[in-house]
């Protein structure tokens, strides 16, 4: 079995899907590599290094879509301005590809019908599951831990005040207001670097564990007034509000939003879109100077006025909708997202052969197109139930 690893396309992004590592990892288990010449240069990897492991270099991303058998990508497939053409026409039917789809969100359907029709054996990272026996594979875990940390670094590079309490001569500057929207993996990774920065921290989640843990870090909650019974899902996940629920939480929250220096949003549903928590007015009420950084724009975004994949000033509120925020820490994103994806390949491969089993719980959520058809139910329910 080939495995292809190409070069990121996406403007501002470092990271590579292998390292020289896990491609002599892939070698000693019996694949065959093919990497991009150039293609790990922005996580500092050298073409040497990936010779030196056993992969065959080319010279042209074409030609490692043309022979390989599985793609092995960090972002979902895009138009490649170089070559004139969508990276979806260089595949083939049969083709399987790995990477972060991200299928529930809108910017992506055309895509991922794309994809169907191509006959691509579509493969989505933010699918895996949260569960015991996942955990080597959940690269959305190890992303978020990056985005968690470089996002408030981001936010408080946008400031245009201290972030931590100061004392000077002249007097004393507060310290800044910091609220995190959604206490998973990244919000609770933004809320221990915003504390360790000097800002006072908020939290706002659904779930009472994950209150518990954001308390635990020495944030304040801002209760979301949402019973638990209806918030918590299997495996502890955010579940999907009813439009009434989330006007609720809305309302809960407005006060306190008003009063944030920083917002991080990054309140996700598995394979769903992520709610809109931060409303336009909601924003205006913000002070000017104010910065959001919704991580949750790969999904649809928390706030409604994120701009996907742009930096924007509204409201004299900066709102990041980077999309990349782990590939602007590229070394390490692409340390962990390399293994991430080399335990999935592993559990996927037998006998040097993919095997999708459907009944399975990792499979059944990363699956998302497979003979011509979008199946994944994220996605379909997003798009109304018509692929």
């Amino acid at each position: 079995m080939i495995i292809g690893i190409v070069k990121e396309i996406m403007h501002g992004e470092g990271r590579v899907s292998a390292t020289p590592e896990t491609v002599a990892m892939y070698r000693a288990d019996g694949f065959r590599v093919l990497v991009e010449k150039g293609a790990g240069a922005g996580a500092l990897f050298s073409d040497a290094d990936y010779a030196q492991s056993g992969a065959e270099l080319l010279d042209d991303c074409e030609a490692v879509y043309r022979q390989a058998d599985l793609i092995l990508k960090v972002k979902e497939p895009q138009f490649n301005s170089s070559k004139g053409r969508h990276e979806l026409d260089m595949m083939h039917a049969g083709q399987y590809l790995i990477t972060f789809l991200h299928p529930a969100a809108p910017v992506n359907h055309d895509m991922v019908r794309k994809m169907a029709q191509q006959g691509v054996i579509g493969l989505t990272l933010d699918g895996v599951p949260r569960i015991s026996r996942a955990q080597k594979m959940d690269a959305l875990t190890s992303m978020s831990t990056c985005a968690g940390y470089k996002g408030i670094l981001i936010a408080a590079s946008n400031l245009t005040k201290f972030m931590p309490q100061i004392f000077t001569a002249v007097g004393m500057i507060k310290p800044c207001n910091v609220m995190v929207i959604g206490v998973g993996v990244a919000g609770l990774q933004a809320l221990a670097t915003a504390k360790r920065l000097g800002a006072v921290t908020h939290a706002v989640d659904i779930r009472p564990p994950a209150v518990e843990q954001a308390t635990s870090l020495g944030a304040k909650v801002v209760p979301s007034e949402v019973p638990a019974e209806i918030a918590v899902g299997p495996g502890g996940y955010a579940k999907p509000l009813p439009e009434e629920w989330l006007a609720k939480e809305r309302a809960a929250i407005r006060e306190a939003v008003a009063g944030m220096d920083v917002i991080f949003c990054s309140a996700l549903v598995p394979s769903r879109r992520a709610p809109v928590l931060l409303t336009a007015d909601m924003v205006a009420s913000m002070a000017p100077g104010s910065v959001i950084v919704d991580i949750s724009i790969d999904q649809g975004g928390n706030c409604a006025l994120t701009e996907p994949g742009e930096t924007c000033v509204k409201h004299g509120v900066t709102i990041e909708g980077l999309k990349n925020i782990p590939g602007l820490l590229p070394t390490s994103s692409t340390w962990m997202f390399a293994r991430n994806v080399y335990h999935l390949v592993k559990y996927l491969v037998q006998d040097g052969r993919m095997t999708l089993d459907r009944s399975d719980e990792i499979v059944a959520g990363i699956v998302t197109t497979i003979d011509g058809k979008v199946v994944h139910e994220g996605a379909l329910e997003a798009m109304g139930g018509k692929a």
